[in-house]
């Protein structure tokens, strides 16, 4: 497990010295910032699937985890509601990207937060998912997030950071721009 060394000052329980430090790093070796992430998901019966997170690479170095995401359905689409379902996982997903990119945006602006809380909505219409209508989309046309912030902050200085957020969160720019998936199937 690594150790965190606190060597300068702190914002929303961030060493801000520690994060100039890492990015001076990446600005004289870009290959430092390179990160990969790899999950596993296996069918665990029915509609619920596990998914693994057994590591990472960053700057070239694997950096081994060890947790599981479940997921299933609620009862009315046929699972046995045990776990989130792959829409939630995937809004919890942005929220998590979102509060993180909040905490680390105002850190960086010296604004000290008290409380983040982002609530996302979205609608699916099912028939695309059960392919009855081909002129419906399977997935969520659109998605709603509030963000809301308590922070020892002006208004303007909190809609920078709001706006400073939807710049560089990877989840945010991952569901709004086209990502290129490649698909391959393995026949077992």
């Amino acid at each position: 497990m690594a150790m965190v060394v606190v060597t300068g000052k702190m914002v929303n329980g961030l060493d801000l010295d520690e994060m100039a430090d890492v990015a001076h790093e990446m600005e004289r070796d870009a290959a430092k910032g390179q990160v990969e992430f790899r999950v596993s998901s296996e069918w665990k019966g029915q509609l619920r699937s596990r998914t693994s997170v057994d590591s990472y690479t960053i700057g070239g170095l694997q950096v081994h985890r060890n947790f599981t995401i479940d997921a299933d359905e609620p009862f009315e689409l046929f699972g046995r509601n045990t776990a989130p379902n792959p829409q939630e996982l995937l809004m919890a997903a942005l929220n998590a990207c979102l509060t993180e990119r909040y905490v680390v945006a105002a850190a960086q602006r010296g604004i000290t937060l008290q409380r983040v809380r982002v609530d996302s909505s979205s609608t699916l219409d099912l028939r695309g998912l059960f392919g009855l209508d081909p002129g419906t989309r399977p997935g969520f046309e659109t998605l709603r997030y509030v963000a809301r912030l308590k922070a020892i902050a002006t208004p303007e200085q909190l809609h920078d950071l709001h706006e400073a957020v939807a710049r560089t969160s990877p989840n945010f720019f991952s569901l709004t721009r086209p990502v290129k998936v490649f698909a391959r199937l393995v026949v077992d």
